[in-house]
């Protein structure tokens, strides 16, 4: 069991730390609204620190999960920041969805102070999160990678290294990319479903079965078809992720025109007032067009 801290409560931190301390380990945590951080020790028996630097004093990992490249600078650097509360030898541990070159930036800034940084960006969701079943991508280190995989082991279904620094932030692009063009197409079939009169439900039940099935059918066709999206990863931390794709597509000589489609899409469902709704609401901009 080792000392850590876990900096980010947010809805896939909080439940995430949790499964830290469920396995033994005697964590710390850190949030920008400090009532949080309070609530969570309160509940799973840690302990709360006023800054990152704070938290992450004598620990052996610290993990974080916040919003984007500048939370993340924000939580790492400085005077408060983590690093500066980190000894040599330590493990820093990315889990949020940010930039390759941030990633890149803070190894630079976290191996000249003598600590190890993997970004480990996650899939599956909040549900994901607080059932302990994430999928984590990573890049770094091997050595940094094998001392922090048994750690991640606390909420993760599947673990893996993809290379070195960036790999994992790379991974965690195509992840998004996969997902923006499939609920796409499922929100069209089951619109094109609605409107032809068919009975959805009936019609999912026997397609999932062949090539079009997926987790996307499988977890959100029910309550696609009921107009309900409070059940997953919002729409505005999508286009954050997708600004990054498309960003990064640029620099790399990629082509991604269905993406870049979709991305606009999502726009519009905000528009409608659907940035807190989950991803699969691109069904109710089709459904709001008539």
């Amino acid at each position: 069991m080792a000392k850590l801290a876990f900096l980010g409560l947010g809805v896939m931190g909080y439940p995430m730390a949790g499964y830290l301390a469920k396995a033994g380990h005697e964590v710390t945590v850190y949030n920008r609204t400090a009532a949080k951080a309070e609530a969570w020790a309160g509940e799973h028996g840690g302990a709360s620190a006023p800054t990152p630097a704070e938290a992450a004093r004598g620990a052996e990992f610290v993990m974080a999960c916040v919003g984007n490249d500048d939370d993340l600078r924000a939580v790492c650097l400085g005077e408060e920041g983590a690093f500066a509360g980190m000894d040599e030898g330590t493990v820093f541990v990315d889990h949020t969805t940010v930039s390759a070159a941030v990633t890149r930036e803070l190894y630079d800034a976290a191996e000249a102070g003598g600590i190890a940084f993997v970004d480990a960006p996650v899939s599956g969701g909040q549900a994901g999160a607080e059932n302990g079943q994430l999928a984590v991508m990573c890049g770094g280190d091997q050595a940094a990678y094998d001392r922090a995989e048994p750690v991640i082991a606390a909420y993760a279904k599947a673990c893996r290294r993809l290379g070195e620094s960036g790999a994992g932030q790379m991974t965690k692009m195509v992840n998004q990319i996969c997902i923006a063009g499939l609920v796409q197409g499922l929100s069209e079939g089951l619109h094109f479903a609605q409107k032809a009169g068919l009975d959805g439900a009936a019609v999912v039940d026997v397609i999932s079965g062949g090539a079009a099935g997926s987790w996307q059918m499988a977890n959100r066709y029910e309550t696609m078809l009921a107009d309900q999206f409070e059940h997953g990863f919002a729409v505005d931390w999508m286009r954050k992720d997708l600004a990054i794709c498309l960003k990064t597509a640029d620099e790399v000589g990629a082509s991604l025109p269905v993406t870049a489609l979709v991305d606009q899409f999502y726009k519009d469902v905000q528009k409608l007032g659907g940035g807190r709704w989950d991803t699969s609401s691109l069904i109710k901009r089709l459904n709001a067009a008539g």
